[in-house]
């Protein structure tokens, strides 16, 4: 199939080849109106909406066709073969050249060498940029012939990236598509769609409960044409790249408003003066540089007032484009990390011998890898489901699908990674498998993507509702 050059945003052309081909024919989005930016829009449905809104049918059944469309299929597969072709023979290269930096918060020439080139491949191959869904021009794939290729893109720790695919840029790369004014996204989305920045998405706080975003406290204050923002953030994943240009942050710019409408999102290009870096906080011990996760200090930063994302108070609704596609490709990455353990599982249990016998035969561990192949079928189907959902319902109401694959995924695969571990024994903690790191990637994500608990919440509240319990 020859590439075809699609108009992305009105602004600049992208080469998505295979990926143009796929057109939405047969599926009417019926998003939330975000794009015609509803003077009216209310962050909080009234107690009326709330009984109704966003509960889990049982018996909706466009919500169980789940098979990836036959325009999707051959994206699919170029997929794949760029995976086994481009990423998977520089992988190990790329990681051992950490042992030749001199400064961890760098990267290596050649691994940035390697890294462009499976990009350009990508790009060559038309493989770029396909993870928005339903774009102004109505090109892309739909969430859910999405949800198939990020399971394979999970497989692998730079597939997601070679493609231009990887967080926290797909959800910023999301907001700005949706709510930017035609000067920003000339500035960011642009090369941000091209791969040429990464980017940052600035939330958490040290100091409170940040899974409350009413808890925000960093502030910004306008003076004159220019807001000023003081406060501090921690675990800012990907600030410290050095690729990283520019940062989506939540800040406090209306105190005295009603709590749904005194946030706003506003972005803060890395070098503007009063923006320090602390350190680079550790998850399980390891500070994941260059990348990192970064503890950031706002000192009088002061940022044009034309840099407010949609508009002052209108942090809660710009959320609502993270809180759909953005967040649930992290649950569709999970799925290929399951595949990855529990292949690793069984050929460590069906070639290894103990005790006269192979490790799959004794004891329980041929039901462990059973129970695991079950859990990942199910929560394969509870992803696409979700997805699916987020198709043909739009993101606010599928919110409760997204929450429960959110609070299952996680907490499974870790349960799946840490049986892979136990039957690799002290081998499966060790530098010679991917699984100790999978492992706390995955338990990480049941914080870095909202706690288990408000997830767990979302969806007990949709039950209670169903019956007027709540």
């Amino acid at each position: 199939m020859s590439p075809k050059k699609i108009t992305t945003c009105g602004l600049f052309t992208v080469d998505y080849g295979l990926a143009s081909a796929i057109r939405l024919k047969t599926l009417k989005l019926r998003l939330p109106e975000i794009r015609v930016l509803d003077t009216n829009f209310r962050s909080f449905e009234s107690s009326a909406q709330q009984q109704t809104g966003g509960i889990m049918s049982a018996t909706d059944s466009d919500l169980y066709e789940l098979a990836m469309s036959d325009e999707a299929q051959p994206l699919m597969a170029a997929v794949k073969n760029h995976i086994a072709k481009n990423v998977e023979p520089i992988t190990e290269e790329f990681y051992a050249l950490d042992a030749e930096k001199t400064d961890r918060w760098s990267w290596h020439p050649r691994q940035l060498e390697l890294l462009e080139g499976a990009k350009s491949a990508a790009k060559d191959a038309g493989l770029w940029n396909f993870f928005l869904p339903d774009a102004e021009t109505g090109e892309g794939l739909s969430n859910l012939d999405y949800a198939y290729i990020a399971a394979e893109l999970g497989k692998s720790p730079l597939a997601s990236e070679s493609l231009n695919c990887s967080a926290p840029d797909t959800g910023n790369m999301e907001v700005l598509e949706r709510v930017g004014t035609p000067e920003q996204k000339k500035q960011w989305l642009e090369p941000l769609l091209n791969g040429e920045i990464r980017s940052a998405y600035a939330m958490t706080e040290p100091a409170l409960p940040s899974s409350d975003a009413k808890n925000i406290s960093t502030q910004a204050v306008l003076d004159g044409d220019e807001w000023v923002i003081n406060g501090e953030k921690y675990y800012i994943s990907g600030a410290g790249d050095p690729r990283c240009k520019v940062m989506i942050t939540m800040v406090k710019t209306s105190p005295d408003a009603a709590p749904n409408r005194q946030q706003s999102q506003i972005l803060v290009p890395t070098n503007t003066p009063g923006v320090e870096i602390l350190e680079g906080m550790q998850v399980f011990g390891q500070d994941h540089a260059p990348r990192g996760h970064m503890h950031i200090k706002f000192t009088d930063v002061r940022v044009p007032k034309e840099n407010i994302l949609l508009g002052e108070g209108r942090g809660f609704e710009i959320s609502q484009v993270r809180l759909g596609p953005g967040r649930i490709h992290h649950c569709m990455r999970s799925i290929g990390k399951a595949e990855k353990a529990l292949e690793l599982m069984v050929k460590r249990a069906g070639t290894r011998v103990a005790f006269g016998k192979p490790i799959a035969k004794l004891g329980k561990n041929v039901e462990v890898i059973s129970r695991a192949r079950i859990e990942i079928n199910a929560m394969r189907l509870a992803v696409l489901q979700a997805a699916k959902a987020m198709d043909v319902l739009g993101n606010k109401e599928a919110r409760v699908y997204v929450s429960a694959v959110k609070a299952m995924v996680p907490e499974k695969v870790c349960q799946i990674i840490d049986q892979a571990i136990q039957i690799h024994g002290a081998t499966g903690i060790s530098q010679w498998t991917p699984l100790a790191s999978m492992y706390t990637d995955l338990r990480h994500l049941r914080f870095a993507d909202g706690p288990d608990e408000v997830h767990h919440m979302v969806v007990g509240r949709a039950e209670l509702q169903k019956y007027d319990l709540w």
